[in-house]
């Protein structure tokens, strides 16, 4: 190929392919035919001066989920293909995600167990109705607080009623109180205890992690005590339901687990559907240390997240 034909191929091939001109406008500022114009950017592929690939994002997030599976020893691994790795927009598309996936399962008789906070907000809002018979939600922990800080407790628990056509069992007590015996006094009341059953029944489990940071949820509602917080930094990785545990998903503060009222971890292990939604760089480690854990069998996240997860070591 001549010079001044390799030089038009490269041009036309920059403003289709870079500037988004059209053919026609191309044969205008190259002086040539719509025809030609065609035949020059067809060159342009045939002789590698055009490649094109197409970066197919479900692709990758399928291989993620199979590969996350297969680590953690996992259900279903649902992963979310994000534009930013940004809090706000993660929790977005997690939600959306989350909400599908309860679409899919939910049926006749189910006891659906949820947490709260902002996580949980954005895959209430984003629930479809579904109609089921016979479905009890119940709230998994107490979200009760002296600070102002909103926990969403309330609206989460009404659009899942909303959603399955059920009024929903709340648990109007503090995630964690000051002292053993005043835990141990309010398990003892019937109305309380039947609805801890209710959630120890509970064969769908939906959470989140909440990190370890003095500006997440949980540790804005004046819960912990000086003490408490030594105990956490530098050890804990994260929460579920307000119960804190380390890197290989071990108890960290048995004092403060004596203290808190709501599901314990364990019983999470047991369920048909232990539902964990979460994503970022600030829940990473608590993810990995749920998961090595085991106390999830199906994990939503995004794939910056999945991969992070992935390549931890053991």
């Amino acid at each position: 190929m001549d010079r001044e034909k390799l030089s038009k191929v490269i041009e036309a091939a920059k403003l289709y392919y870079l500037l988004d001109y059209n053919q026609n406008e191309i044969a205008k500022v190259l002086g040539v035919s719509r025809p030609t114009v065609s035949r020059l950017l067809q060159q342009a592929k045939s002789d590698g001066i055009v490649q094109i690939s197409i970066m197919d994002p479900t692709e990758n997030v399928e291989n993620l989920s199979h590969q996350l599976e297969e680590k953690f020893n996992l259900k279903k691994a649902i992963v979310a293909s994000i534009p930013q790795y940004e809090n706000h927009i993660i929790k977005n598309y997690l939600g959306e995600k989350a909400a599908q996936f309860l679409d899919e399962i939910v049926k006749d008789n189910d006891i659906i167990g949820v947490t709260w906070g902002t996580t949980l907000y954005h895959i209430a809002i984003e629930l479809k109705q579904k109609f089921v018979k016979d479905v009890k939600v119940v709230q998994l922990k107490g979200g009760v607080s002296h600070a102002e800080t909103n926990t969403y407790a309330s609206e989460i628990l009404y659009l899942f009623g909303k959603a399955y056509n059920t009024t929903p069992h709340n648990l109007p007590l503090p995630a964690i109180v000051d002292h053993v015996v005043v835990r141990q006094a309010m398990e003892a009341d019937r109305h309380i205890r039947k609805i801890l059953e209710l959630g120890r029944q509970a064969n769908i489990a939906l959470f989140t992690i909440g990190p370890i940071k003095t500006d997440s949820l949980l540790f804005q509602l004046g819960y912990f005590t000086d003490s408490d917080l030594e105990s956490l930094y530098g050890t804990a990785v994260g929460d579920i339901c307000s119960r804190f545990f380390d890197n290989d998903g071990r108890i960290c503060n048995e004092s403060l687990n004596q203290r808190t009222l709501g599901v314990n971890l364990n019983d999470l292990r047991a369920k048909e559907h232990s539902i964990l939604v979460a994503g970022g760089p600030n829940k990473i480690d608590g993810i990995y240390g749920a998961l090595k854990g085991g106390y999830a069998n199906v994990l939503v996240t995004d794939q910056f997240t999945a991969q992070f997860l992935l390549d931890k070591k053991e």
